[in-house]
């Protein structure tokens, strides 16, 4: 069993049409894992980083899906594969281990609890100097408006001082992206009034916003931010911009529309981005498609014009790197990826290198220092 297996994507939409009840993978895990990544040698391997975003589950097999695996031995053994000096890691939802009863508001306490065991397996030092999961970033239904206040003081209390920020994904577009067709409420769901409520009980609790969108969707988030300009936005795998059907056979109308969508988010001051979340296959198909895996300096030839906007734009202060694995070990190795990065980042000066592989995580997410 491939220790990666992603599931299928339909279960995010079943549990979207709900109140986020069903424990099921987001749908950027349902890629599959390109089996035996070439080791690559790290790029200035004392660089300190912060990954920003990465994922752990353990789902069983079930319904004629394999089981998934990814926990902290997958991510330590990738980690220390790669060679690159990570510090801390920023854990994020995938609604994994969610309560199998109770209300259904509160089931997604179940992974606040998870990912706060695997923080403190790995703050007991037994497993090595990396602190995982320094930050966690939680799913709570903020649709539920002023009622999600109670639901973060649960979260909050279950995170034993690490809960960071809550995501909710808004990924949608009329193409079956992700090889289904998701639920059109989530066409137009950051403009809900309901949602935004629930949004400013999450800035009441000095929290972070955390989104996922494609590339179509980006003025949503424009609007969100601008309505409000004190809370703390982090925009996941820099918009997305869709790789597959229609939009594969015009790229350079996608990149445009993509660029220009990021260019006005850019000027609203509290919005952050992650730069990273380009190896799925409906992101970068053919990358996916390679057999041997590409090497990184290939990688990051494709990657360079849309990271290199978002820094030219955002600036390093507001910019930030994420490995989103294991979702994108579709595309390279976990060492791979982070030596895309630093070759795209080459050229910057010492303080941008610091901003995006470290600096601006642990600014936004208020991570301690180790």
């Amino acid at each position: 069993m491939n220790r990666r297996g992603f599931l299928t994507a339909g279960l995010e939409t079943a549990a979207l049409t709900g109140a986020l009840v069903t424990a099921a993978p987001a749908a950027e895990e349902a890629t599959s894992g390109n089996p035996g990544p070439s080791v690559e040698a790290p790029i200035d391997p004392e660089l300190p980083i912060i990954d920003a975003h990465h994922h752990v589950y353990d789902y069983p097999a079930r319904g004629g899906r394999p089981a998934a695996r990814y926990l902290l031995p997958e991510l330590l053994a990738d980690i220390a594969a790669g060679g690159h000096h990570i510090t801390q890691t920023v854990c994020v939802e995938t609604m994994a281990m969610y309560r199998a009863s109770g209300p259904p508001a509160l089931r997604s306490l179940g992974e606040t609890e998870f990912m706060n065991g695997i923080a403190a397996m790995s703050a007991s030092g037994n497993f090595g100097p990396c602190r995982v999961a320094a930050g966690i970033v939680s799913n709570v239904d903020l649709r539920l408006g002023d009622a999600a206040k109670p639901v973060l003081d649960a979260h909050l209390a279950a995170a034993g001082g690490r809960l960071k920020g809550v995501r909710n994904s808004g990924a949608w577009d009329a193409y079956p992206v992700m090889g289904i067709a998701l639920d059109p409420a989530r066409a137009e769901w950051l403009l809900g009034s309901s949602f935004r409520k629930g949004v400013a009980a999450l800035t009441a609790h000095d929290l972070v916003f955390e989104t996922w969108v494609f590339h179509t969707q980006l003025p949503q988030v424009t609007d969100l931010a601008a309505a409000m300009p004190d809370t703390r936005i982090v925009l996941g795998h820099l918009g997305t911009p869709i790789g597959v059907g229609p939009y594969a056979d015009h790229p350079e109308r996608t990149f445009a529309d993509w660029k220009r969508n990021v260019i006005e988010l850019s000027k609203r001051p509290n919005v952050y981005v992650k730069l990273g979340g380009l190896g799925m296959a409906f992101v970068s198909p053919a990358l996916t498609a390679r057999r041997p895996q590409a090497g990184s300096a290939e990688i990051a030839e494709h990657w360079r014009p849309l990271v290199e906007v978002c820094i030219e734009h955002f600036g390093a202060e507001r910019c930030m790197f994420e490995s989103n694995f294991p979702p994108d070990s579709a595309t390279c190795a976990y060492g791979t990826l982070w030596n895309v990065f630093k070759r795209i980042a080459a050229g910057g000066s010492a303080a941008e290198k610091a901003a995006l592989f470290s600096g601006t995580a642990a600014r936004v997410y208020r991570l301690a220092e180790v």
